[in-house]
């Protein structure tokens, strides 16, 4: 009684997924940047150009809406889990440059579209009241997987003493088992609401998708230039990374689901701006900070700060048509990757020349996203999606009939 009542609970299976997608991901990012850097010679160009590549796949986000015109959500999520644990396995057998783009791209493509998929399935099956606190809760889990995967790294390779390829293909082969476990463990389960098959994009949005575009642009200055600053500028090594990097998860254990109830509490608006403020003196302390044990406490921050774009997607679930979500989901994903394909790349070439510059920019970007935030209205819904707006025709309550004459088409090229 007990296991099927287990096998036919989604959020069980949310947080499963959750757990899989750090424990193996977690271990490519953490040996990323010293595998490249001793294996392969990267500089900042090279770094910055992989992180473009891999960026790539989050930019075609969108093409997700197409392929659930023949795949299922939940299928398409396991199988995205799959494709992402084999291109993590194949990381440590190729440790030149083409090799290395080629099997980032390979665990890129699951990695996005597993992202797309899960937020989609999170805000359907995940009522509005208590979603904070699940995200919280997945946030929470997702600590737990990295702690593991960082305490693997340390245990394995600085003890046991094993090399980078073996560790990336365990990492890789255990998620890929645990994933056909969960395929052939939990139910099929039936979606609330049939989602919308094309892409579109609606006026009443707007404020979403600007928020959107500008998380993207800052999480990659943070996921590719605050890490590669500690390996390049302050000699961590690949044990004291993961060390950082268990820190950090060890704050999320702990303080994601308090996040998640404290942004229920106080609203998306406030824990954004609280969000967009810590960051932009973060991001300005990075570009001037010369002791290596400050640069580590302001990584550890910075990575606690991110905890609470939670209250970003609880904003949209509550704006949101229930149909909407799934397409939305994905063009939302491509948003966030348009500055992402290019910033690294770009900001790799400044990092040559001005290290510093690469964090002002940062700063700029959080600048601009607290500007957006305060337009975030108290109680935020259909009708009601921001406090103010440039265009009247946001100004009052749409109906179902408005709503979906709002929307943009975009078909896809041929």
């Amino acid at each position: 009684m007990r296991l099927t009542a287990t096998r036919n609970n989604p959020m069980l299976l949310l947080l499963a997924m959750a757990f899989v997608l750090p424990l193996v991901f977690s271990v490519w990012n953490a040996l990323l940047n010293n595998f490249v850097v001793e294996k392969a010679q990267f500089t900042g160009a090279e770094i910055g150009m992989l992180q473009s590549l891999r960026e790539v796949p989050g930019f075609l986000a969108f093409s997700a809406v197409f392929l659930l015109l023949v795949i299922k959500e939940q299928t398409f999520a396991m199988v995205s889990l799959a494709i992402m644990s084999i291109g993590v396995a194949l990381t440590g057998f190729f440790p030149f440059e083409i090799g290395l783009y080629c099997t980032t791209v390979i665990m890129s493509v699951g990695f996005h579209y597993f992202e797309t998929i899960n937020q989609s399935l999170t805000l359907q099956w995940v009522a509005k009241e208590s979603a904070a606190n699940f995200m919280g809760q997945q946030l929470a889990v997702k600590s737990f997987a990295s702690l593991f995967a960082y305490g693997s790294i340390w245990l394995l390779m600085d003890v046991v003493g094993i090399h980078y390829q073996t560790m990336y293909m365990l990492a890789g082969g255990l998620g890929l088992v645990i994933v056909l476990f969960l395929w052939g463990f939990f139910a099929q389960f039936k979606q609330p609401s049939i989602q919308h098959k094309q892409l579109f994009l609606r006026k009443r949005y707007w404020l979403y998708y600007c928020l959107t575009f500008f998380s993207g642009a800052r999480r990659q200055i943070f996921m590719v230039f605050a890490s590669f600053m500690m390996v390049e500028k302050f000699g961590y090594s690949v044990g004291e990374i993961s060390l950082l990097f268990i820190i950090n998860y060890i704050f999320n254990l702990f303080f994601a689901a308090k996040i998640g109830s404290w942004i229920a509490k106080v609203g998306e608006r406030t824990a954004l701006t609280v969000e967009y403020i810590g960051l932009l003196v973060v991001f300005i302390s990075y570009a001037i900070v010369t002791n290596p044990q400050l640069a580590a406490a302001l990584y550890v921050i910075d990575h606690l700060f991110f905890a609470m774009a939670i209250a970003m997607k609880t904003y949209f679930q509550k704006i949101a048509d229930p149909k909407d979500i799934a397409s939305t989901a994905g063009v939302s994903f491509t948003i966030n990757h348009i500055a992402a394909v290019v910033i690294p790349a770009l900001l790799g070439i400044v990092w040559l020349t001005s290290p510093s510059l690469v964090f002002y920019i940062g700063a700029a970007f959080a600048f601009c996203s607290l500007l957006l935030a305060l337009n975030i209205p108290d109680s935020p819904n259909s009708g009601n999606e921001v406090r103010k707006n440039p265009f009247m025709w946001a100004n009052k309550p749409q109906t179902a009939s408005e709503t979906e004459s709002s929307a943009v088409a975009i078909k896809p090229v041929v």
